[in-house]
């Protein structure tokens, strides 16, 4: 494997500093628009070993699109998508990948997305903004990748999802020979023995998704990984060292330069972009939170695209009254399948009075950082799972899609900081749940090894950290193109 320590170009005998420029483009969904805005924070200027500095600028499209005044250290270019208004409106992702992918490979759209790079690319006439010297992709977006080799632009991946997810990716076309996928009712419990710990129901598998379109969007996955110049992933190296150093064995053959855990990026980046591109957090659940116990109030939310039916809706809301727990639940206005906006049960609001508190959104990462936060009831994506990880707060699991269910198989039998909520959502189940964390002796010790593996995470973003280590590397490695 190609070493980048210290390998930088110096600048100029007269001392001046060597300026680079980064180019990213994020999938434009929340769950990935965050991590790499916090990966351009990290990066945004930081100096190499030799002197070089870099500065970045973020490509977005119209579709979901970022609002650069909320992160003026940055540039912005926005760069034509393509999603047909109908696939957008009806917003399932795996068509909205390939949409965007078949648009930016030779779409119609004028300009093209190959003359909006070429333009990004270049240098102005005045010297101040130098040539880029790379592209960091979303791992979706195969043909920016396409595009930019074209244009002579080395690209790097990043990674949103864990190690053990890209490592599942990787490994797709062989589960599919071997025949774990599609999953079997009755092998749902069978161990898949190439990717240890995980169960066939763990896999990457959505049965209402056309087959064909998530095969190849997970082969375009694998294939960008493969060709790019390095692999960056939004985890640390002490919590999946198996993984990664897999991943590394099988990119070194393909001639990937580096393979690095640039992880907790929200700890690492002084950018705070870690909120919606809809809402706005209620920061009033701050104030509340201030009036409650130490570690007494379990926090409720599913992310920014996963939702219930109405029948869950109400059996949770249910659950969290019967509960008698203090509890923050985040109800988004989509949350509810159908709705606009969902209505709480009748009688609900008065029964959980000053014990339980409904917002639209949360400033989450503060909230489970805050004190009074004992718990997290979470659909385990796979920024919400590291966000709890990086402060120690155990979790009630209950994954729905994507890497979600392998997220929580990772949660539950290797970190041992929570369990999975399994089978159909109903009130007395959910209460059993909520006190087995909250109140039961098992929950005081998944908490006590939750607060052990936040300590294996502070110590990678130290000084001497693999976390920090890991940034250097990278920073070098661009500097050096």
């Amino acid at each position: 494997m190609a070493s980048v320590d210290g390998a930088t170009r110096r600048g100029g005998g007269d001392g001046s500093i060597r300026r680079r420029r980064v180019l990213v483009f994020p999938l434009p969904f929340q769950g990935h628009i965050n991590p790499m805005l916090q990966l351009a924070g990290a990066l945004h200027g930081r100096r190499g070993g030799g002197g070089g500095e870099l500065s970045v600028t973020v490509l977005h499209t119209r579709f979901n699109a970022i609002d650069p005044s909320r992160y003026p250290e940055l540039a912005f270019a926005e760069v034509p998508d393509g999603i047909p208004p109908d696939v957008a409106a009806n917003g399932n992702i795996v068509d909205i990948i390939v949409a965007l992918n078949v648009a930016m490979d030779g779409g119609e759209s004028s300009p093209s997305f190959r003359d909006v790079l070429a333009s990004v690319v270049a240098a102005d006439d005045e010297g101040r903004k130098p040539r880029a010297s790379c592209l960091i992709i979303d791992g979706n977006l195969m043909a920016a990748q396409k595009t930019a080799a074209e244009l002579g632009l080395p690209t790097l991946v990043l990674r949103t999802g864990s190690a053990a997810c890209l490592g599942c990716y990787l490994a797709y076309p062989a589960l599919l020979q071997k025949g774990y996928l599609p999953p079997k009712e009755s092998q749902l419990y069978e161990p898949v023995e190439e990717l240890p710990p995980l169960r066939v129901r763990d896999l990457y598998y959505t049965s209402n998704a056309n087959q064909e379109l998530v095969r190849k969007v997970l082969g375009w996955i694998a294939e960008t990984a493969r060709n790019s110049n390095g692999v960056v992933i939004n985890t640390f190296d002490e919590l999946e060292p198996a993984e990664l150093e897999r991943i590394r064995r099988e990119l070194d053959g393909d001639g990937v330069a580096i393979v690095l855990a640039v992880g907790p990026l929200h700890k690492l980046s002084p950018m705070n972009a870690g909120g919606s591109l809809h809402l706005c957090p209620d920061r009033s659940c701050i104030e509340w939170l201030d009036t409650q116990a130490t570690g007494s109030v379990l926090y409720v939310s599913f992310g920014s695209l996963a939702s219930l039916d109405s029948n869950e809706f109400l059996e949770v809301a249910w659950g969290l009254e019967s509960s008698g727990q203090p509890f923050l639940w985040v109800v988004r206005p989509d949350l509810v399948k159908g709705l606009d906006k969902p209505s709480l049960p009748d009688g609900f609001e008065r029964a959980v009075e000053g014990r339980g508190k409904v917002i639209k959104w949360a400033p989450q990462q503060e909230v489970l950082a805050h004190h009074a936060v004992g718990g997290f009831w979470t659909h385990n994506g796979w920024n919400s799972t590291l966000e709890s990880v990086s402060e120690g707060v155990p979790m009630i699991c209950k994954p729905q899609f994507a890497d979600q269910m392998l997220n929580t198989r990772y949660l539950e039998a290797v970190w041992a900081v929570g369990f999975e909520l399994v089978g159909k959502l109903e009130r007395g189940e959910i209460k059993k749940a909520i006190k087995r964390l909250m109140v039961e002796k098992e929950g005081a010790e998944i908490r006590e090894r939750a607060k052990e593996l936040k300590k294996k995470m502070d110590q990678c973003l130290e000084s001497s950290g693999s976390s920090q280590i890991a940034i250097n590397r990278l920073v070098n490695y661009i500097i050096s193109l």
